[in-house]
Protein backbone atom coordinates (compact mmCIF):
# COMPACT_ATOMS: atom_id res chain seq x y z
CA UNK A 1 0.00 0.00 0.00
CA UNK A 2 1.41 3.34 -1.18
CA UNK A 3 0.38 6.00 1.13
CA UNK A 4 -0.15 9.69 -0.41
CA UNK A 5 -0.89 12.84 1.09
CA UNK A 6 -3.22 15.65 -0.77
CA UNK A 7 -4.38 19.05 0.71
CA UNK A 8 -7.46 18.72 2.44
CA UNK A 9 -8.57 21.67 1.41
CA UNK A 10 -7.62 24.94 -0.28
CA UNK A 11 -5.75 25.89 -4.20
CA UNK A 12 -4.79 22.43 -5.09
CA UNK A 13 -7.12 20.17 -3.61
CA UNK A 14 -10.11 19.67 -6.03
CA UNK A 15 -7.89 19.29 -8.86
CA UNK A 16 -5.73 16.77 -6.89
CA UNK A 17 -8.43 14.50 -6.29
CA UNK A 18 -9.36 15.32 -9.97
CA UNK A 19 -5.88 13.97 -11.13
CA UNK A 20 -6.48 11.00 -9.20
CA UNK A 21 -10.07 10.13 -10.21
CA UNK A 22 -8.89 10.52 -13.66
CA UNK A 23 -6.12 7.84 -13.20
CA UNK A 24 -9.05 6.01 -12.43
CA UNK A 25 -8.58 5.62 -8.61
CA UNK A 26 -11.83 5.19 -6.62
CA UNK A 27 -11.78 6.74 -3.19
CA UNK A 28 -13.82 9.20 -0.74
CA UNK A 29 -13.00 12.36 -0.02
CA UNK A 30 -11.68 14.81 3.26
CA UNK A 31 -14.76 17.08 2.81
CA UNK A 32 -15.87 15.92 6.44
CA UNK A 33 -13.91 14.83 9.63
CA UNK A 34 -12.24 12.04 7.20
CA UNK A 35 -8.66 12.43 7.27
CA UNK A 36 -8.05 9.09 5.57
CA UNK A 37 -9.21 7.32 2.97
CA UNK A 38 -8.32 4.24 1.27
CA UNK A 39 -8.81 3.70 -3.20
CA UNK A 40 -10.96 0.87 -3.53
CA UNK A 41 -9.48 -0.29 -7.12
CA UNK A 42 -5.78 0.52 -6.52
CA UNK A 43 -3.52 -0.02 -3.38
CA UNK A 44 -3.30 3.33 -2.26
CA UNK A 45 -3.81 5.21 1.05
CA UNK A 46 -5.02 8.64 1.17
CA UNK A 47 -4.06 11.19 3.85
CA UNK A 48 -6.07 14.51 3.49
CA UNK A 49 -3.59 17.20 5.25
CA UNK A 50 -2.75 21.00 5.39
CA UNK A 51 -0.51 21.73 2.94
CA UNK A 52 2.44 23.47 4.81
CA UNK A 53 2.89 19.73 6.82
CA UNK A 54 3.25 17.46 3.62
CA UNK A 55 6.37 18.20 3.20
CA UNK A 56 7.62 17.09 6.80
CA UNK A 57 5.51 14.01 6.51
CA UNK A 58 7.05 12.82 3.80
CA UNK A 59 10.23 13.43 4.78
CA UNK A 60 10.11 11.58 7.49
CA UNK A 61 8.27 8.49 6.03
CA UNK A 62 4.33 8.93 7.32
CA UNK A 63 3.73 9.23 4.09
CA UNK A 64 5.55 7.95 1.13
CA UNK A 65 4.16 10.82 -1.51
CA UNK A 66 2.49 13.81 -1.38
CA UNK A 67 1.48 16.19 -3.48
CA UNK A 68 1.75 20.00 -3.05
CA UNK A 69 3.20 23.28 -4.18
CA UNK A 70 6.50 23.86 -5.28
CA UNK A 71 6.64 27.18 -3.02
CA UNK A 72 5.63 24.97 -0.30
CA UNK A 73 8.58 22.28 -1.03
CA UNK A 74 10.93 25.01 -1.19
CA UNK A 75 9.95 27.11 1.49
CA UNK A 76 10.30 24.16 4.30
CA UNK A 77 13.26 23.09 2.90
CA UNK A 78 12.73 19.48 3.71
CA UNK A 79 14.80 16.44 2.49
CA UNK A 80 12.04 15.13 -0.54
CA UNK A 81 12.20 13.82 -4.15
CA UNK A 82 10.57 15.73 -6.49
CA UNK A 83 9.08 12.97 -8.71
CA UNK A 84 6.78 14.64 -10.91
CA UNK A 85 5.74 18.68 -12.37
CA UNK A 86 2.37 17.97 -12.29
CA UNK A 87 1.17 20.82 -14.63
CA UNK A 88 -1.63 22.68 -12.45
CA UNK A 89 -1.90 24.96 -9.42
CA UNK A 90 0.60 27.33 -11.49
CA UNK A 91 1.36 30.51 -9.44
CA UNK A 92 4.13 33.04 -8.99
CA UNK A 93 5.58 34.24 -5.52
CA UNK A 94 6.10 37.93 -6.78
CA UNK A 95 7.53 41.16 -4.41
CA UNK A 96 4.71 43.94 -4.86
CA UNK A 97 4.69 47.50 -3.76
CA UNK A 98 2.09 50.24 -3.11
CA UNK A 99 1.31 51.73 -6.63
CA UNK A 100 2.44 54.86 -6.32
CA UNK A 101 5.83 53.78 -4.42
CA UNK A 102 8.76 54.33 -6.92
CA UNK A 103 10.66 51.44 -8.44
CA UNK A 104 12.70 50.66 -11.22
CA UNK A 105 14.59 47.96 -10.01
CA UNK A 106 15.37 45.71 -7.14
CA UNK A 107 18.24 48.01 -5.59
CA UNK A 108 14.94 49.84 -4.37
CA UNK A 109 14.27 47.24 -2.14
CA UNK A 110 17.28 47.96 0.02
CA UNK A 111 16.87 48.57 3.54
CA UNK A 112 12.92 48.03 2.98
CA UNK A 113 10.63 46.67 5.01
CA UNK A 114 9.01 43.45 3.61
CA UNK A 115 6.29 41.40 4.89
CA UNK A 116 5.81 37.34 3.76
CA UNK A 117 5.14 34.38 4.61
CA UNK A 118 8.08 33.00 3.00
CA UNK A 119 10.45 34.04 4.65
CA UNK A 120 13.09 31.05 3.14
CA UNK A 121 13.03 31.89 -0.24
CA UNK A 122 12.37 35.48 -0.21
CA UNK A 123 15.85 36.07 1.83
CA UNK A 124 17.44 33.31 -0.49
CA UNK A 125 16.11 35.98 -3.48
CA UNK A 126 17.41 38.48 -1.96
CA UNK A 127 21.22 37.47 -1.32
CA UNK A 128 21.44 36.52 -4.91
CA UNK A 129 20.27 39.23 -5.58
CA UNK A 130 22.57 41.64 -3.25
CA UNK A 131 19.56 43.13 -1.53
CA UNK A 132 19.62 44.25 2.07
CA UNK A 133 15.88 43.86 3.27
CA UNK A 134 13.87 43.42 6.60
CA UNK A 135 11.75 40.27 6.27
CA UNK A 136 8.94 40.42 8.47
CA UNK A 137 7.32 37.00 8.83
CA UNK A 138 3.53 37.24 8.35
CA UNK A 139 0.79 34.38 8.16
CA UNK A 140 -1.85 35.55 6.24
CA UNK A 141 -3.50 38.69 5.25
CA UNK A 142 -0.14 39.93 3.91
CA UNK A 143 -1.42 42.75 1.10
CA UNK A 144 -3.04 44.83 3.91
CA UNK A 145 0.38 45.32 5.54
CA UNK A 146 1.69 48.60 3.31
CA UNK A 147 -1.64 50.03 4.47
CA UNK A 148 -1.61 49.89 8.07
CA UNK A 149 2.22 51.10 8.19
CA UNK A 150 3.75 47.46 9.12
CA UNK A 151 5.74 46.91 5.75
CA UNK A 152 6.77 49.01 2.50
CA UNK A 153 6.49 45.90 0.20
CA UNK A 154 5.02 42.16 0.42
CA UNK A 155 6.04 38.91 -1.06
CA UNK A 156 3.17 36.99 -1.50
CA UNK A 157 1.48 33.89 -3.90
CA UNK A 158 -0.02 35.83 -7.12
CA UNK A 159 -2.42 33.84 -9.40
CA UNK A 160 -4.62 36.49 -11.32
CA UNK A 161 -2.97 39.54 -9.46
CA UNK A 162 -6.69 40.82 -8.30
CA UNK A 163 -6.25 40.98 -4.52
CA UNK A 164 -3.11 43.07 -4.86
CA UNK A 165 -4.80 45.51 -7.01
CA UNK A 166 -7.86 45.31 -4.34
CA UNK A 167 -5.36 46.82 -1.74
CA UNK A 168 -3.29 49.16 -3.91
CA UNK A 169 -0.17 46.93 -4.92
CA UNK A 170 1.15 46.39 -7.93
CA UNK A 171 3.60 44.14 -8.71
CA UNK A 172 6.72 45.19 -9.11
CA UNK A 173 9.37 41.57 -9.36
CA UNK A 174 8.79 37.28 -9.86
CA UNK A 175 10.74 36.14 -6.98
CA UNK A 176 8.93 32.39 -7.87
CA UNK A 177 7.27 30.38 -10.47
CA UNK A 178 5.71 27.48 -9.02
CA UNK A 179 3.34 24.98 -9.66
CA UNK A 180 2.02 21.70 -7.88
CA UNK A 181 4.93 19.09 -7.31
CA UNK A 182 4.60 15.09 -7.28
CA UNK A 183 7.13 14.62 -3.91
CA UNK A 184 8.15 11.33 -2.50
CA UNK A 185 10.21 9.98 0.38
CA UNK A 186 14.20 10.16 -0.27
CA UNK A 187 14.37 6.02 -0.29
CA UNK A 188 11.07 3.99 -0.85
CA UNK A 189 11.52 0.84 -0.31
CA UNK A 190 11.09 -1.11 -3.84
CA UNK A 191 7.37 -2.50 -3.55
CA UNK A 192 6.34 0.99 -3.08
CA UNK A 193 8.32 1.98 -5.70
CA UNK A 194 6.68 -0.56 -7.89
CA UNK A 195 2.74 0.98 -7.10
CA UNK A 196 4.47 4.47 -7.95
CA UNK A 197 5.70 3.20 -10.68
CA UNK A 198 1.93 2.26 -11.88
CA UNK A 199 0.43 5.65 -10.82
CA UNK A 200 2.69 7.27 -12.91
CA UNK A 201 1.97 5.47 -15.90
CA UNK A 202 -2.17 6.71 -15.44
CA UNK A 203 -0.89 10.04 -14.83
CA UNK A 204 1.51 10.44 -17.49
CA UNK A 205 -1.34 8.57 -19.48
CA UNK A 206 -3.58 11.33 -18.99
CA UNK A 207 -1.27 14.45 -19.17
CA UNK A 208 0.20 13.38 -22.73
CA UNK A 209 -3.32 13.39 -23.81
CA UNK A 210 -4.25 16.64 -22.63
CA UNK A 211 -1.36 17.83 -24.88
CA UNK A 212 -2.27 16.15 -28.06
CA UNK A 213 -5.47 15.83 -30.55
CA UNK A 214 -6.70 13.00 -32.10
CA UNK A 215 -6.80 14.04 -36.12
CA UNK A 216 -8.16 12.41 -39.34
CA UNK A 217 -8.33 13.65 -42.86
CA UNK A 218 -8.59 13.14 -46.45
CA UNK A 219 -5.82 13.48 -48.66
CA UNK A 220 -4.91 13.30 -52.45
CA UNK A 221 -2.46 10.69 -52.87
CA UNK A 222 0.18 12.97 -54.74
CA UNK A 223 0.12 15.01 -51.53
CA UNK A 224 0.71 12.28 -49.06
CA UNK A 225 4.18 13.04 -48.80
CA UNK A 226 4.06 16.68 -48.24
CA UNK A 227 0.66 16.29 -45.52
CA UNK A 228 2.44 13.26 -43.44
CA UNK A 229 5.58 15.43 -43.12
CA UNK A 230 2.88 17.90 -40.90
CA UNK A 231 1.43 15.15 -38.96
CA UNK A 232 4.68 12.86 -38.18
CA UNK A 233 2.53 11.66 -34.84
CA UNK A 234 4.18 9.37 -32.20
CA UNK A 235 6.05 6.80 -35.34
CA UNK A 236 4.55 8.22 -38.32
CA UNK A 237 0.43 8.90 -39.41
CA UNK A 238 -1.55 5.31 -40.39
CA UNK A 239 -2.80 5.51 -44.05
CA UNK A 240 -5.72 4.51 -45.36
CA UNK A 241 -7.11 4.19 -48.86
CA UNK A 242 -10.42 5.74 -49.39
CA UNK A 243 -13.40 4.18 -51.81
CA UNK A 244 -12.87 6.95 -54.23
CA UNK A 245 -9.10 6.08 -56.40
CA UNK A 246 -6.24 8.19 -55.78
CA UNK A 247 -7.48 9.47 -52.19
CA UNK A 248 -6.26 8.09 -48.97
CA UNK A 249 -7.40 9.09 -45.38
CA UNK A 250 -4.94 10.13 -42.86
CA UNK A 251 -4.79 9.76 -39.00
CA UNK A 252 -2.82 10.61 -36.42
CA UNK A 253 -1.99 12.54 -33.46
CA UNK A 254 -1.00 16.04 -32.61
CA UNK A 255 0.60 18.45 -30.12
CA UNK A 256 -2.00 21.43 -28.54
CA UNK A 257 0.81 23.59 -29.01
CA UNK A 258 1.25 23.72 -32.54
CA UNK A 259 -2.40 22.70 -33.44
CA UNK A 260 -3.89 25.47 -34.94
CA UNK A 261 -0.61 26.31 -36.91
CA UNK A 262 -0.67 22.96 -38.44
CA UNK A 263 -4.64 23.40 -39.39
CA UNK A 264 -4.01 25.64 -41.62
CA UNK A 265 -0.47 24.04 -43.22
CA UNK A 266 -2.62 20.98 -43.47
CA UNK A 267 -5.22 22.91 -45.48
CA UNK A 268 -3.14 24.82 -47.69
CA UNK A 269 -1.13 21.44 -49.07
CA UNK A 270 -4.04 20.10 -49.99
CA UNK A 271 -6.15 18.33 -46.97
CA UNK A 272 -9.52 17.86 -46.89
CA UNK A 273 -12.46 17.09 -44.51
CA UNK A 274 -9.91 17.55 -41.39
CA UNK A 275 -11.80 16.19 -38.30
CA UNK A 276 -10.13 16.66 -34.95
CA UNK A 277 -10.94 14.65 -31.41
CA UNK A 278 -10.09 14.45 -27.41
CA UNK A 279 -7.86 12.01 -26.16
CA UNK A 280 -8.69 9.89 -23.11
CA UNK A 281 -5.12 8.31 -22.62
CA UNK A 282 -1.95 8.72 -24.68
CA UNK A 283 0.79 6.07 -24.07
CA UNK A 284 3.74 6.50 -25.10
Amino acid sequence: MLRLAIQKSGRLSDDSAALLRAAGIVFGNGSSRLLRSAASNFPLELLFLRDDDIPEYVEEGVVDVGIVGENVVLEKGKSVQTIERLGFGRCRLSLALPKNAPFQDLRDLQGKRIATSYVRILQQFLDRNGIQADIHEISGAVEITPSLGLADAICDLVSTGSTLLANGLREVATVLESEALLIATPALAPEKQDILDRLLFRLRANRNAKRHRYILLNAPNDRLETIAALIPGMKSPTVLPLAEPGWSSLHSVISEEVFWDVLEQLKAAGAEGILVAPLERMIV
